[in-house]
């Protein structure tokens, strides 16, 4: 016979011999999907369709992920929900990855990048700088592993083509 002991809050099962038995019920090997890489939200925003019965509600979600040692990536993606907005988004920033080039805590030379009306110069900065960079640019530098730069945007207030631009910069680096 197999008789049930209950310790702490770990079920056990042991047979007339006293040896331990694996619950089918217990995974010992469950553990929650970590991913390598860390997920930002840059922006979430409310978007609107017109249809026959009134509007349709829908959210659009701009979402940068990185595993700050030199792969960065982006995912823009929308849906009728916030959540779900969110899991498609990262899903896309996770296709999108890129890696980059990095010559220690920072960047190994200045780099200038445009997309549309977006425009983003990356220098590299001395050690103990820190990273002086505005918004999106910021947070894209700062999942890429970038520790010291100093960057200005130039052109747009727009997130999204500002993170395409710091992207595409950051793959100009050579080295």
């Amino acid at each position: 016979m197999m008789e049930r002991r209950k310790e702490g809050n770990i079920n056990k099962m042991e047979n007339k011999k006293g040896r331990s038995i694996r619950d089918s019920r217990m995974n010992q090997n469950f553990m929650p999907k970590v991913s390598e890489y860390e997920e930002k939200v840059l922006e979430i925003k409310r978007v609107a369709k017109k249809i026959k019965g009134g509007n349709t509600i829908g959210f659009t979600v701009l979402v940068v992920v990185g595993n700050r040692n030199g792969k960065v990536g982006y995912g823009y993606d929308k849906a009728r929900n916030v959540s779900d907005a969110i899991q498609k988004a990262v899903a896309a920033a996770k296709k999108n990855i890129v890696e980059i080039k990095l010559k220690g805590k920072t960047i190994s030379h200045e780099t200038f990048a445009k997309y549309g009306s977006a425009r983003v110069v990356l220098r590299p900065a001395p050690e103990g700088t820190g990273i002086i960079a505005g918004g999106s640019v910021r947070i894209v530098v700062g999942l890429a592993g970038i520790k010291d730069i100093s960057s200005k945007v130039l052109g747009s207030k727009n997130k999204l083509s500002n993170v395409r631009c710091t992207i595409k910069a950051l793959q100009k680096l050579k080295e």
